[in-house]
């Protein structure tokens, strides 16, 4: 309609550990400008202040955040319930959204509309049973892309998130935990791969209802557990250090 301004979809964008929303807009800003001109990018900053040193300090300034933390193991969790309500309170307030962008981390929100397409930078599994037996179970069927880099530590537990999408487009980088630059090759992969996501209709993602346990400290949530929480289909683990 003549005179109509119309929307540009949108992405919203999930920083790593103990970085910011600025920090992940930055590491974007390396690819060609023109791939994301089309969509309108959202980089809130993670729930929690920073609950120790960031991998980035003295290569981007403070305050740094993290949307929740983590044993060694990467199978206890805690505040993730509480990460959970703040991005759908924050998706309710700004969405809804076209896509998710994550750093070595993304969400799928039960409640959010269905979404076009998911791209995953340095991302991994959750390794809690209970999130997994369902998060997994079948073929993801939203369009996804996954970033690769064969010096990151999670280049292996990369592999294995995409294989829970369905068609994956995997792109391959020879960088470590980072949002890689790419070279022309990649750029081109990345930009046939937006020009599919906007030709296609929506696919839903979300998955039902998962049960988690928390223990008698407060936010601890542990696996196997028995308290039923509506919550989220979690696709990957925020973990690990990055570099610009």
């Amino acid at each position: 309609m003549e005179g109509q301004i119309v929307k540009k979809p949108k992405i919203l964008c999930l920083h790593g550990f103990r970085t910011s929303g600025a920090f992940l807009k930055k590491q974007i800003s390396k690819w060609d400008p023109s791939l994301f001109a089309q969509f309108d990018l959202d980089f809130p900053n993670g729930k929690y202040p920073a609950g120790g040193k960031s991998d980035i300090e003295g290569l981007f300034p403070p305050p740094y955040y993290e949307w929740f933390q983590f044993e060694k193991e990467f199978t206890v969790y805690f505040n993730l319930e509480e990460c959970i309500s703040y991005l759908c309170e924050y998706i309710t307030a700004n969405g809804p959204f076209d896509g998710f962008l994550g750093f070595s981390q993304g969400k799928v929100l039960k409640e959010h509309p269905p979404i076009k397409f998911f791209i995953s930078i340095s991302g991994s599994k959750f390794r809690v049973p209970s999130i997994c037996d369902i998060a997994y179970k079948d073929p993801i069927k939203a369009k996804s892309v996954h970033f690769i880099g064969e010096k990151d530590w999670l280049k292996l537990p990369s592999e294995d998130l995409a294989s829970a999408f369905d068609k994956p487009l995997m792109i391959r980088h020879p960088q470590g935990h980072t949002v890689p630059r790419l070279d022309e090759a990649s750029t081109s992969q990345l930009r046939n791969w937006i020009a599919e996501v906007l030709g296609q209709p929506r696919v839903g993602v979300s998955v039902c209802e998962h049960e988690e346990k928390k223990s008698e400290k407060g936010n601890k949530v542990e696996p196997n557990g028995a308290n039923e929480d509506k919550c989220v289909n979690m696709v990957e683990l925020n973990e690990g250090s990055e570099t610009i």
